[in-house]
């Protein structure tokens, strides 16, 4: 069953989320993602994210298809104008590819390319607009295509931002209302905080997929507290990790816990991004 139809009858999907690599060989890539193979719904390709350049979205995700492997696309505003936007977007559809998610991108002097220059032609609610006129059989300009793309289409959702709740519903529902069918989440750590955010959905039909970002260390977790906006880390977790005999067991462990609350909230899915734990993915998906 595709990550869409499972979406679409409501159960619960995994998606994990794998960076390319800087350069060519994609060895490691690929493997990694045949590793979690049939255990994942779909591997979520990003587009050189914090900014840092990297192999692309669009060929990571064709290099996963030809192994059989569903992915989602992200297509992000930063790099592109809204002609090489809507050109990436039907040339993913050629390819197969049925899955996207508009991304608004990091600023590039959080990256390691600093004199790159931002484009942000369109705001992802815009890019969002311009895949539904795309499934209509028209680009930007009106202009009749040849044969019209269909995507399941995702969008972010900041549901740490407690302090403008109000803003961010508005956000999502100009969002849902420009197609969005699914929302990933910043990193979650405090299923109580997700909650808090949630309670306000009211009779929204937003399909929630929360991100877990693994842990690997007391200094990351800190980090992620201090420097991670709307992101909160609970002193106690940090603590946990402190205390841990074994604290690649214990981020394992924590990671575990997080996926099943979730699921036990009754959100639509989760996303792992394992960040350079990529070989703890199966025994993760495992448990």
């Amino acid at each position: 069953m595709s990550f869409a139809e499972k979406l679409a009858q409501g159960q619960f999907v995994t998606l994990v989320e794998l960076e390319p690599p800087k350069g060519v060989d994609v060895e490691a890539f690929v493997g990694h993602a045949q590793r979690v193979k049939g255990k994942v719904d779909a591997v979520v390709v990003p587009e050189m994210a914090n900014a840092v350049m990297k192999l692309g979205s669009l060929g990571g995700c064709m290099l996963l298809a030809n192994k059989g492997i569903e992915t989602v696309l992200q297509v992000c505003c930063r790099d592109r104008n809204r002609l090489a936007l809507q050109a990436d977007l039907l040339s993913a559809a050629a390819l197969g590819i049925a899955n996207v998610m508009a991304v608004e991108g990091d600023a590039p002097n959080l990256g390691d390319h600093h004199k790159a220059r931002p484009v942000y032609d369109l705001d992802e609610l815009e890019l969002m607009e311009v895949i539904a006129k795309l499934a209509t059989g028209k680009d930007m300009a009106g202009v009749e295509l040849e044969g019209a793309p269909s995507f399941t289409v995702g969008a972010t959702l900041n549901t740490g931002a407690l302090g403008a709740v109000q803003q961010e519903l508005a956000e999502l529902d100009r969002k849902l209302a420009a197609g969005a069918q699914f929302f990933v989440t910043p990193p979650v750590y405090d299923l109580d905080s997700l909650a808090a955010f949630t309670k306000h959905l009211g009779d929204r039909q937003a399909k929630l997929i929360p991100n877990v970002l693994l842990l690997k260390s007391v200094g990351m977790a800190r980090a992620i507290g201090r420097h991670m906006k709307h992101v909160h880390m609970p002193d106690a977790l940090i603590e946990r990790i402190k205390d841990a005999p074994d604290r690649v067991r214990e981020g394992i462990l924590i990671a575990q816990e997080l996926i099943e609350g979730i699921k036990a909230a009754g959100h639509s899915g989760v996303m792992i991004s394992p960040l350079g734990w990529e070989d703890r993915l199966p025994q993760i998906l495992g448990a």
